[in-house]
């Protein structure tokens, strides 16, 4: 199965574009302001099931099965508002807050005058450290601060499930079979031509969401530039939007259609919950 060439990006994927946008414009009715009340309330949460299953690849490429994606996914109208803000303070989240600048108060020195206020034909300056000179403070420069935002869980994980949706309905996602016991020792070279006979290019930026990754598996796929290896704790938005080609497991479909599914019911805070509480802890050791 060849990769297709088109990026996952939220705004070329099929699940963001409406079918409206190749008709013809209608003309605007003017409608009365009671009649607004009696109209039925839009559905803001749709199912995705895709009508093409999806094929089981081998080891070897073969296809050996098929299995369906049934995920939660957002109304078409919404969606990309909702990927884009889910993405947005994915980003910004990230962001340490870390720069600072000295004002012109807070650099060191410049408390007595450089030269007499009069009779020296220059122009007349009462500090070295004015903003005007090199060395001096900064006007209006950056400060540490807070750039988290906040998103409710729900909604990302509504983003989520629809930005994989939208790569299944592009034909840009794969199914392939468990391939931890393939590797009896790390080697790229038996990693890139496992992908060739899986239809990727090497070349073309790939996402595999596998339940997890032996030692050889991560040793074998991390020379790979455009590889990233997402297990459920690392799968994030963006990872997924930035790649051409997604890959998947047969327990990682089982357990999309369970986490993210239409008959998920739970919201799922305590796992979310211990997650940023081991990702805040990496980044407190990191830190010290």
């Amino acid at each position: 199965m060849a990769a297709s060439s088109s990026s996952l990006s939220f705004f070329s994927s099929t699940i963001f574009l409406t079918s409206s946008s190749n008709k013809v414009p209608k003309p605007i009715q003017l409608a009365k302001p009671n009649s607004l009340i009696n109209l039925p309330p839009k559905p803001l949460i749709v199912s995705s099931q895709l009508a093409s299953p999806l094929p089981i690849l081998s080891f070897t490429g073969e296809k050996i099965g098929e299995t369906y994606l049934d995920l939660k996914s957002a109304a078409p109208d919404t969606a990309r508002a909702v990927v884009h803000r889910a993405l947005i303070t994915d980003m910004q989240n990230k962001r340490r807050g870390t720069a600072s600048t000295l004002t012109r108060g807070e650099v060191r020195g410049g408390g007595r005058k450089p030269y007499s206020q009069k009779k020296t034909g220059r122009a007349r300056r009462g500090s070295n450290r004015t903003p005007l000179r090199p060395g001096g403070g900064v006007v209006f420069g950056p400060k540490p601060r807070d750039w988290s935002i906040k998103i409710n869980k729900k909604e990302k994980r509504l983003a989520i499930s629809t930005a994989i949706a939208s790569a299944a309905a592009a034909e840009n996602t794969i199914v392939v079979e468990e391939f931890d016991g393939k590797f009896e020792r790390p080697k790229t070279k038996e990693f890139i031509e496992a992908m060739r006979r899986w239809g990727l290019d090497p070349k073309q930026k790939a996402t595999f969401l596998v339940m997890e990754v032996s030692e050889n598996v991560e040793k074998s796929s991390r020379n790979i530039g455009t590889l990233k290896m997402l297990t459920p704790r690392t799968l994030n938005l963006f990872d997924i939007l930035d790649a051409e080609t997604l890959v998947l497991t047969p327990s990682t479909v089982d357990f999309l259609n369970g986490r993210y599914g239409v008959e998920f019911e739970g919201d799922g805070d305590e796992e979310e919950e211990e997650s940023e509480a081991r990702e805040a802890g990496e980044e407190s050791d990191a830190a010290e």
